[in-house]
């Protein structure tokens, strides 16, 4: 019979009131118990930190479960099964799930998914192969209905997302332009194509920049940033433009909701579609998104970058990061190394 293993996992310790810090997580050692029937046991490899996290860190109603105090944060994380009772996973089979922030985990079957490494890199699926991809690939498709020819303009477009859209929207025959906040940011977007890499930072006025960047205005704009980004980009919308709105960043931490923006107006002014949206709820496009993404891929026209921290210890760390721009493409936490654990398993060591 497998014997339990020793591992360790992130806790929410209290509810951040503004910018999370160090002392809102715990981190502790658990003894993850052997599978039993229908059970499999999974050493993670890497997990992912995403900015939707925040919202789940207070205790208010949202399409997402709150997470629980003194409990093991979830969210996407890939391993290697190391022990298996149920027929349709072996030791060594690579997986997905949600139990991430914590090194191992044993749990139903159900909960995981079997991912193909040699298709793609496993950091990979937690970014342009995972629901970071899925987001930017509906978000841009769907939502905005982005068509050959517009100009989409993206915000936080270094970003994991804002990136794979950018791509995206590239191979639909767009002009592109993305606003980043530092130069290196702005330099890897003119290596994806980007038409115009605005450094937000850097400019007088971001409305002037969007302006010299997209002198026959914005049909499309994908909306990671929100506040003074989504201001400026009502602004500058043509007629029966469309925002699909992802995320807004920028006001995740306030304490206070700041007012909106002022030129509301322009939603009826120039007949806008604004639509928010979730990942979660479009799971029906994930085979075609697959297929197209492990396609452009493969062919070099979509590539794939991530800020990489090593270990569960640095997990929050990493999170915090996201909100002061400290990634370039995916956040992603390295929990072990791939070749080891593959190798345990072989040696019957897991």
């Amino acid at each position: 019979m497998s014997k339990p293993l020793s591992s360790r996992e992130v806790r929410l310790s209290r509810r951040p009131a503004r910018m999370p810090e160090a002392e809102d997580f715990d981190l502790a050692e658990v003894t993850v118990a052997a599978p039993e029937e229908g059970q499999i046991r999974v050493r993670n490899v890497c997990m992912s930190v995403d900015p939707y996290m925040r919202g789940r860190m207070r205790a208010l109603k949202s399409y997402i479960e709150p997470f629980a105090l003194d409990e093991p944060l979830e969210g996407d994380a890939v391993g290697i099964v190391i022990d298996s009772r149920h027929p349709d996973f072996s030791p060594g089979d690579t997986v997905r799930s949600n139990l991430g922030w914590r090194e191992a985990w044993t749990a139903d079957a159900g909960v995981a998914t079997r991912v193909d490494p040699e298709l793609a890199p496993l950091p990979a699926y937690l970014g342009v192969m995972g629901l970071t991809g899925l987001t930017a690939y509906v978000g841009l498709l769907d939502i905005a209905g982005v068509k050959e020819g517009e100009t989409v303009f993206v915000s936080g477009a270094a970003g994991a997302v804002g990136s794979v859209v950018c791509q995206i929207a590239r191979l639909k025959g767009c002009r592109v332009i993305g606003s980043a906040g530092s130069p290196e940011k702005t330099a890897w977007l003119k290596e994806l194509g980007v038409d115009e890499a605005i450094d937000y930072k850097r400019v007088d006025r971001l409305s002037a920049a969007v302006a010299d960047a997209a002198p026959d205005g914005i049909d499309v704009y994908f909306d990671n940033v929100g506040g003074d980004h989504l201001e400026v980009a009502l602004q500058h919308m043509n007629d029966f433009g469309r925002i699909a709105a992802c995320g807004m960043i920028s006001v995740y931490n306030d304490r206070v909701p700041p007012a909106g923006p002022r030129n509301l107006i322009n939603i009826v002014a120039k007949r806008l579609q604004v639509r928010g949206f979730i990942a979660f709820d479009h799971l029906d496009r994930s085979e075609d998104f697959m297929r197209d993404m492990s396609r452009w891929l493969a062919e070099g026209r979509v590539h794939s970058r991530q800020t990489v921290v090593e270990g569960i210890e640095r997990a929050p760390e990493a999170f915090i990061g996201l909100f002061s721009g400290e990634n370039i493409g995916k956040m992603v936490v390295r929990l072990a190394e791939e070749k080891t654990v593959q190798d345990r398993v072989l040696q019957g060591r897991g």
